[in-house]
């Protein structure tokens, strides 16, 4: 199972000050931050650090569906955090005290089974102190007192965040399960995927009940391999509801992507590639996920012996940068070409665990400067010294040399390519780090 980073949703009614606590805590030098691409101007899903241990954040205040009614849009935020957090932290404005509206998100999270942490906003000095005791009759423990605004508290709550995590872990399968994400922007057939797969006549299904997450995880054996389907389309009723909102179905993609190995990113071969597809691929390629595009609903159009090629021809052209994802064509609805897609799954997942013997490496790496020496700059030379693999998942590789400045990024693109070419690393992306070798001559 792919390392699993929690996730930590801040709840409330609207202007309790959601934003601004998330953005002191994801935008201050008290965390260490890196937004996820593909929703950094939304900041609503951010990854942060606190005490070593890491989290992503999400900001619910910044989903939200003008046609959808106040009071709808507030429930709306509270089950998509119920849904997708693993913590929550339900924020309330100490200056306002408790509002009808705090008494619905209240009821909502009484019924989440999840860890609720309560932060009264707004106690933005000593004398303000008394205002959160009211809030205790909310029911979720002692309230912590934090001005967002002015960081006060915010340590205090943040230290609250780690100890729930910690107390209440979320599963985790075994080294030698095979865990794949189904995303794709909505209507695209992810459900039907992952019925169909489930549906393969070799498929066992288990059923492994209590699990955190067994409303969109399904554990399943297939040719005597144990695999873990997440399908993010929200096998809840309630999800599809909101499936139609952008910002949601990114999110949901976002955090199923985290805890998978694998991530099928389902197109629509009737619809053709839309600009949310390119968001959504890209939070995989990011997360540096093997993957596998699968063109769904292949029965539905006119085809002759160019329509294939032309298909491939449109992907690789929008997605430039995730050539090494392989493409299979099918119909979940017909279950046609479905058995094509066990074997790239697993073929995805062992690449992205692939390690290079270091002496190999070198003498690739080695024949490709002989082939195509560094060209100059300014009068100098780039060297390479050496490389070594220092991680998979995805594989990642550091060269050593002796100026960084000196690497052009076509000629490390160049290094890349006679990498794959060497090893098979199809499905899946690598990552190459240049550093500077100790005492090298500049």
């Amino acid at each position: 199972m792919a390392n699993h980073l929690p996730t930590v949703a801040i709840v409330g009614r609207p202007n309790v000050g959601k934003s601004t606590l998330f953005n002191r805590i994801v935008g201050e030098r008290i965390s260490i931050v890196e937004d996820t691409p593909g929703v950094t101007r939304d900041r609503l899903y951010a990854k942060a650090e606190w005490l070593t241990r890491g989290f992503y954040l999400i900001d619910t205040g910044g989903i939200e569906d003008a046609d959808t009614p106040f009071a709808t849009q507030i429930k709306m935020q509270a089950e998509i955090a119920i849904d997708t957090a693993d913590v929550i932290v339900f924020l309330t404005n100490g200056q306002e005290g408790i509002t009808t509206d705090d008494e619905v998100v209240a009821n909502m999270l009484y019924r989440s089974d999840k860890p609720i942490i309560l932060a009264v906003n707004q106690i933005d000095d000593i004398h303000l102190k008394d205002n959160i005791y009211d809030f205790y009759s909310l029911g979720f423990g002692e309230p912590i007192a934090v001005s967002s605004i002015h960081g006060i508290g915010v340590g205090d709550l943040l230290d609250e965040v780690i100890h729930a995590i910690e107390q209440h872990q979320t599963l985790d399968y075994d080294d030698d399960t095979v865990c794949f994400a189904v995303i794709g922007r909505p209507n695209v057939g992810k459900s039907s995927l992952t019925n169909a797969l489930l549906g393969e006549d070799r498929v066992i299904v288990s059923d492994i009940a209590g699990t955190t997450r067994d409303a969109i995880d399904t554990p399943f054996t297939y040719d005597k391999q144990k695999y873990v389907v997440i399908d993010t389309a929200g096998i809840r009723k309630r999800g599809k509801v909101y499936e139609t909102i952008e910002k949601y179905s990114v999110l949901r993609a976002m955090a199923a992507v985290e805890r998978s190995n694998v991530v099928l990113v389902v197109l629509d071969a009737a619809d053709g590639i839309r600009e949310q597809d390119k968001k959504i691929a890209g939070i995989a390629h990011e997360a540096g996920k093997a993957v596998v595009f699968v063109i769904n609903k292949w029965d539905a159009i006119e085809k002759d012996e160019k329509t294939m090629l032309a298909f491939e021809e449109d992907i690789r052209d929008n997605f430039k940068y995730m050539s090494y994802a392989p493409i299979v064509y099918l119909s979940a609805l017909t279950k046609k070409r479905i058995h094509t897609l066990f074997p790239l799954i697993r073929l995805a997942y062992d690449n992205h665990r692939r390690r290079v013997q270091t002496s190999v490496l070198n003498d690739i790496l080695n024949d490709a400067l002989v082939l195509t020496p560094p060209p100059l700059h300014n009068g100098r030379r780039l060297k390479v010294y050496y490389g070594s693999q220092v991680a998979i998942e995805p594989p990642t590789f550091v060269l050593f040399v002796n100026d960084k400045s000196l690497m052009h990024f076509s000629y490390q693109r160049y290094l890349e390519n006679r990498i794959r070419e060497s090893f098979d690393f199809e499905g899946t992306p690598i990552r190459i780090l240049i550093r500077e070798k100790e005492g090298a001559e500049r």
